[in-house]
């Protein structure tokens, strides 16, 4: 396990550590003291809530030290001016000293996915440490360096973003040695202003690499017009364009989930996944990519996708209480909650769509949430709403062919579980979809609770 002294980390992003804790060591960091592991760096930062109102109950739970900007106590600290921009400069100060290789992995839907799969490929021939969950921003990406065994061999990084410059300050730090756009879509275009607006967003990656790799989905028009950074090597994956440098051919869905064969200039092999929707034929496309630029065999590729299971919370298939249930409640933008639905669609028996709001669309929003009401209305039964947006996405599945009594508007999360309580029956099969900020989670949970 490497660790890093106060003293060393002092050092690196300028902060001050009195003399009698220089070479106290930490591993990891953590900003929630309810959270901190033991031998842990508690991060203070200055919120809604102030960090260091809570660097006692930290100390408490174990943290080794603290970064803050104060200290009010006799204990192991560095203090800084900014805490948030501290944590950067060290974990990309620890990112050098640990040289190894990094894959930076960004896009608008699918890129946690994709970087679980990443991950999983590299890991059949090398020591992998990967993003744990979504800690993919300023705060996440850099705790998550800091979280990296002395051992590894590859760190696998996600990066997310809703502001220009933000994938900009991640890549800084990671200094990818390869570097994976999985699509454009329209996530956060309230904040980036068109898809072109966030293609410059994600091609911010690029700015931290020296040299390298870069794996862009060929069937993205936009990425397939990138043409930044020639030094930096492109290869272009896609199961549409026959352009791409890597193609998924004969994509077969059935009940064993998605099977498709992987061709390129040297390399041709077949690939099966337990999953269902085509949509995860890119993000394995880009893993296949990103596994054969580091040297991993075709068969070792094969095994491990096959072997593949998603995260919590991203499509999983439930059997609870006599209903089928996919959960997909942690992000949802206009493109994956139409591949949702298609999921949704495919499945025999009576369906009902659950959906919450998709946030930061911006001017967008009506037109998005209406689009997916229509395509609601082709894949399910009944359509539940929720949200701000809820009465444009019943609106949708009214036009698109839906009886008004089957598509229902809420603004009221309880009252959504409660009509759903008295519409669904054993049998039936409910996708909870929307976006983090509407917590569907909390639907699902509320549905299956015995309480009306």
């Amino acid at each position: 396990m490497g660790t890093i002294t106060l003293g060393q980390a002092a050092a690196w992003c300028g902060g001050t550590v009195q003399e009698k804790y220089a070479g106290v060591s930490f591993f990891g960091a953590c900003n929630d003291s309810r959270k901190v592991g033991a031998g842990q760096l508690f991060v203070a930062l200055q919120g809604e809530r102030d960090g260091h109102d809570f660097i006692p109950a930290a100390l408490k739970g174990g943290a080794a030290a603290v970064l803050c900007s104060r200290c009010e106590g006799d204990y192991p600290a560095i203090v800084v001016e900014d805490t948030r921009k501290a944590l950067g400069d060290i974990a990309r100060q620890e990112r050098l000293r640990l040289g190894i290789k990094v894959v930076g992995v960004t896009g608008s839907v699918g890129k946690s996915t994709t970087k679980e799969m990443v991950a999983a490929v590299l890991g059949s021939i090398f020591r992998v440490s990967k993003t744990p969950a979504n800690h993919n921003n300023d705060i996440g990406m850099p705790m998550a360096i800091l979280g990296i065994p002395e051992d590894t061999q590859v760190a696998v990084l996600e990066m997310g973003m809703n502001h220009f410059r933000e994938i900009a300050y991640l890549s800084g730090i990671a200094k990818p040695d390869v570097a994976v756009i999985v699509n454009i879509g329209t996530m956060h275009i309230e904040h980036l202003g068109s898809r072109e607006g966030i293609l410059e967003a994600k091609l911010e990656i690029l700015e931290g690499m020296e040299q390298g790799v870069i794996v862009l989905n060929g069937d993205d028009a936009l990425l397939r017009q990138v043409h930044k950074r020639p030094d930096i090597r492109k290869v272009f994956f896609g199961s549409e364009n026959p352009d791409c440098d890597l193609r998924g051919k004969k994509v077969n869905v059935d009940h064993r989930g998605i099977s498709f064969a992987v061709e390129s200039k040297t390399e041709k092999f077949s690939v099966q996944l337990h999953l269902e929707g085509k949509h995860f034929v890119s993000d394995a496309l880009a893993a296949v990519a990103v596994g054969l630029e580091m040297g991993v065999a075709p068969e070792d590729i094969a095994k491990s996708l096959e072997a593949f299971r998603n995260m919590d919370g991203r499509q999983e298939m439930l059997s609870v209480n006599g209903y089928t249930i996919i959960k997909d409640c942690y992000n949802a933008g206009p493109e994956s909650m139409a591949a949702a639905l298609l999921v949704l669609g495919s499945k025999p028996g009576r369906r009902i769509a659950v959906l919450g709001d998709m946030l930061e669309l911006g001017d967008c929003a009506a037109a998005e949430h209406y689009r997916v009401g229509r395509i609601a209305a082709e894949n399910a039964q009944f359509v539940l709403s929720y949200g701000p947006n809820s009465d444009k996405v019943a609106s949708g599945a009214v036009t698109g062919g839906m009886n008004e009594s089957r598509a229902m508007a809420f603004e009221d999360r309880e009252a959504l579980v409660v009509a759903l309580k008295r519409l669904a029956k054993p049998g039936d099969v409910l996708l909870f979809k929307g976006s983090h900020g509407m917590h569907m989670e909390l639907a699902l949970e509320g549905f299956l609770s015995k309480k009306e």
